[in-house]
């Protein structure tokens, strides 16, 4: 409930008293004491709608991001066992993470130049501080105030993540940055992984984002143009799909198809955590972005499983 909202609601209740005192024939109650009733009810409307704030959805998944140690841990774990598993595809020519290459043969892909393609958003940059001001502000997602944000520039890296890219590009690995950014935020995405130090090495496009070239909607449109020209060592994401094409599924085929690829997770896949968003949250309410956030939170309950007793 917003702080309007609640306060709306108390106000309605007090018209509603009102209404009943003058149907009753009670006399009409002195305006200091009115004013006084008022002024409560504001009071309670606003530590209502405060609790509310403060029990944003969001709230522990992004303190998790911002604060816990555990966090940093997992993510340079990630990026570390990525590193060890880059050295190792880079001795093997029949090594390769992407699925189209895998398909089509080795004799495809052999020959063809080293490279890693990682997701952008809480794979390479750490965006918790919009989130965060999210949660301040008891906002929603927009495509308008997300815009905003990439366009400050002021993302921070992913733990573990400029060092592992650093790493790539010293033993001769073409970083590819796949994001579904849209392509009118790629000079600001460009400048914000520079200024972190970054590789954004063109040969000929390091940083490939949605809507750039006719046809680039989907990332698996964007994986088959890498895989044309580089044999891809790994895929890292912090979603289903950065390493396969149709992930918005639902919750139990997702975890099929995740099961179909146990050989790749932590090999040729290395995932990144996101508690804060993403395919997986989307799946608990069928991709209906347009429901209620109540609605949205009923159908969330629906996937718990508590351990009944015995």
């Amino acid at each position: 409930m917003s702080r309007r909202a609640a306060w709306f609601a108390f106000a309605f209740v007090l018209a509603l008293t009102g209404c009943q005192t003058l149907r009753s024939g009670s006399p009409t109650e002195d305006p200091s004491a009115l004013r006084a009733r008022i002024d409560s009810l504001e009071a309670r409307a606003d530590r209502l709608a405060r609790t509310a704030t403060l029990r944003n959805p969001l709230l522990n998944s992004t303190l998790w991001t911002q604060t816990a140690v555990e966090y940093e841990g997992t993510t340079r774990q990630a990026y570390r066992m990525a590193e060890i598993m880059m050295r190792r595809a880079l001795a093997d020519s029949l090594w390769t993470a992407s699925l189209e290459q895998a398909n089509r043969g080795s004799d495809t892909y052999s020959d063809k130049p080293p490279a890693v393609v990682l997701d952008v958003d809480e794979t390479v940059l750490d965006n918790s501080p919009y989130q965060a001001r999210l949660v301040r502000d008891d906002a929603a997602y927009s495509a308008e105030s997300w815009a905003n944000w990439v366009r400050e520039e002021q993302a921070a890296p992913v733990p573990g993540a400029r060092a592992f890219t650093q790493a790539a590009t010293a033993q001769g690995v073409q970083v590819i940055y796949l994001t579904n950014r849209d392509a009118s935020l790629e000079a600001a995405t460009r400048t914000n992984l520079r200024n972190l130090g970054f590789p954004v090495d063109d040969a000929p496009d390091a940083v490939l984002t949605q809507g750039e070239r006719e046809g680039w909607t989907s990332k698996a449109a964007r994986r088959r143009w890498v895989a044309e020209r580089y044999r891809i060592l790994l895929l890292v994401g912090d979603n289903f799909g950065d390493f396969v094409a149709a992930a918005d599924t639902s919750v139990s085929a997702r975890r099929v198809k995740a099961r179909s690829f146990r050989k790749y997770w932590g090999t040729r896949w290395i995932v990144l955590p996101n508690p804060q968003y993403g395919s997986w949250e989307a799946a608990l309410y069928d991709f209906e972005y347009g429901l209620p956030p109540r609605s949205r939170l009923e159908a969330k309950h629906e996937h718990l499983t508590p351990k009944r007793p015995q």
